[in-house]
């Protein structure tokens, strides 16, 4: 009995992964920066507090409301082009074919070859054919925005939980070194998990990751300090 060959790819989880990483990215900086910013202005320790965590919270809901509402139009995009789809197999079976085939043609199979791989696949599963080969569907990158939408609201919860409990166990004086650092610790670490999930090179993500994250904070704290200057 011949070995059943099984492989793994790394699209099967590309759009969890993707909002994952963009939630937890996305709630490292906004807090970090929002708690460096309001530092900057010379506020104590308690809005300090306040402003993360509601920051937590806003941030959270944001991420899966602009999550949910962006998938769900890809969503509805990929009905749309099946709706269609479908009434043109079955209003033009024949112009389907054809157009099937001409696609294989192009990835280089030879006119008879590919009219009969057109035909046997559309009698299998004609929708399934045209969805994969002409329109680039699949279940595999298919949208979902109700998963999307909850890993990237706990992700984001999980990501900017980090430099709050980091701002709550450092001593007070240093409560605002502490966050820099370890959120620019947290997104090196992020930015290499990441890439290593994903087939890229670790170094270089993690370093653009991090360096992004302290041009954020940097830029906010600026913002902080000149309004608490002018307050």
């Amino acid at each position: 009995m011949p070995r059943i060959h099984r492989e793994q790819h790394r699209t099967e989880h590309i759009g969890g992964l993707r909002a994952a990483v963009l939630g937890a990215n996305d709630g490292i900086v906004s807090i970090s920066s929002l708690m460096v910013g309001v530092a900057a202005s010379n506020a104590g320790r308690g809005a300090l507090l306040v402003a993360g965590v509601a920051g937590l919270v806003a941030g959270a809901l944001s991420m899966a409301a602009g999550e949910y509402v962006s998938v769900s139009s890809q969503s509805d995009t990929e009905r749309a082009d099946m709706a269609r789809e479908r009434g043109e197999l079955a209003a033009q079976p024949e112009n389907e074919h054809q157009e099937l085939a001409m696609i294989y043609e192009g990835r280089g199979l030879a006119p008879d070859l590919a009219s009969q791989v057109a035909q046997q696949l559309m009698a299998h599963d004609a929708l399934g054919a045209h969805a994969r080969d002409e329109l680039g569907m699949s279940e595999v990158v298919s949208a979902r925005p109700v998963q999307a939408a909850l890993i990237s609201a706990a992700s984001f919860a999980i990501g900017a939980a980090l430099p709050l409990l980091t701002s709550l166990l450092a001593p007070t004086a240093k409560a605002v070194p502490w966050v820099v650092a370890t959120s620019l610790l947290f997104l090196t670490a992020l930015g290499a998990l990441a890439a290593r999930t994903g087939g890229a090179p670790v170094l270089k993500a993690s370093l653009r990751v991090a360096l992004l994250g302290a041009l954020a904070m940097g830029i906010t704290a600026g913002v902080g300090r000149l309004f608490g200057a002018v307050v």
